[in-house]
């Protein structure tokens, strides 16, 4: 549980953090001067959530040439918009809640970055 002084001076660049690859990088850069705690835990989020549209998106352009599902790609990407929008609103509320499913796993995988 993070104390409200963490949360308060982190939720910006944890907010920021969700904003685009952009928003990203800048979360990370201004998150370097101050060490935030509240702040890294979204950074992190916001990275597997950028990995995992991205590896998607290679994913399904490789599985086009083999074969061809319909709405497959669209129900999957709408997933990642989900998460992608709980991320935002665990941020704004000051929640350190991971986003369902592969939350966990992003805090692990990226533990070393934020």
């Amino acid at each position: 549980m993070e104390n409200s002084n963490t949360v308060e001076e982190g939720k910006t660049i944890a907010i920021i953090s969700y904003v685009t690859l952009i928003g990203l990088i800048i979360a990370i850069v201004m998150n370097n001067d101050k060490k935030n705690s509240f702040a890294s835990y979204h950074i992190r989020q916001s990275i597997g959530i950028i990995v995992l549209y991205i590896l998607l998106g290679i994913f399904f352009y490789i599985l086009s040439f083999i074969v061809y599902i319909p709405f497959l790609s669209t129900i999957l990407y709408i997933g990642v918009f989900v998460l992608w929008i709980l991320g935002i609103l665990a941020a704004v509320q000051g929640e350190t809640k991971p986003v369902p499913l592969v939350g966990e796993k992003f805090q692990e995988w990226f533990k070393s970055i934020g």
